[in-house]
């Protein structure tokens, strides 16, 4: 039992797998900065659409680049959505969620540093737009990363390996169309860390709790959700062609003169 708990909390990161566990957390972070330098350099200038199409495609750069590091959550919302599933252990989450803050302030730092101080506004701070309600801009977030963390969960379900192929794309694109629906609500954070760190850097802490809670509890319905009802069944085993296969392997192996199955 006690071994169990080690293993669920993650004490068993530092020990088993400490090189990994630091290059999984270094992933993450590229990952935010990435995503916080373009999402808000074009936040300076673009419009809604060119806003959106920003942050989706450096969303699905970064997962075809970094996913097989850290799997590329670059999300709380979907780190503590796998998390309550079981997916991940605790220790790791809160690392991956540390360094995907540190992550993002780094971006937003970049842009601070790189655009002069007239054009930099609010450093693509999240806000809610005027008579737009905090409860209301609560649901809206939290349909947002519900319909992440759903994508992310049905793309990588392990019994649909060649969903797998287009993860990049469905997540990127997911995060475009979240853009388009919410952004003149919200400002379709979909991303806690995102909002953190133009947060640290303009000073804006308006109601900035909703892009915590939203995505987050979103995330968290959605996993729960998918793992519960939705999980790809696992696929038939033809028993034909398994002992067909194994028949083949021991002739291959008599062949081989490895063994003498004679």
């Amino acid at each position: 039992m006690p071994g169990v708990f080690k293993y669920k909390l993650g004490i068993n990161e530092f020990s088993s797998n400490g090189s990994n566990l630091l290059k999984s957390l270094l992933a993450e972070f590229i990952g935010l900065l990435l995503i916080n330098l373009f999402g808000i350099f074009c936040c300076l200038h673009g419009t809604a659409t060119m806003i959106s199409f920003t942050f989706g495609l450096i969303v699905f750069m970064v997962v075809a680049s970094l996913g097989h590091v850290s799997g590329a959550h670059v999300n709380p919302a979907i780190t503590v959505g796998l998390l309550a599933v079981g997916k991940i252990s605790f220790v790791r989450a809160l690392l991956y969620i540390v360094a995907q803050c540190a992550g993002a302030v780094a971006g937003t730092g970049c842009v601070k540093a790189l655009i002069p101080e007239a054009q930099q506004g609010t450093l693509g701070m999240t806000r809610l737009a005027e008579n737009v309600l905090p409860m209301q801009g609560l649901g809206m977030e939290f349909f947002l990363g519900f319909v992440l963390v759903l994508t992310v969960f049905g793309v990588v379900d392990d019994n649909k390996p060649d969903s797998k192929i287009m993860a990049p794309l469905a997540i990127g694109m997911t995060v475009v169309f979240g853009h388009l629906a919410g952004i003149k609500y919200t400002g379709a954070s979909m991303n806690p860390a995102r909002t953190f760190g133009s947060a640290l850097l303009s000073g804006i802490w308006e109601n900035h709790w909703i892009y915590w809670v939203g995505p987050i509890l979103g995330g968290v319905a959605a996993a729960l959700l998918y793992v519960q009802t939705f999980v790809a069944p696992e696929p038939e085993v033809d028993l034909a062609e398994r002992y067909r296969t194994h028949a083949d392997e021991k002739e291959m192996a008599r062949l081989d003169g490895k063994r003498d199955l004679a």
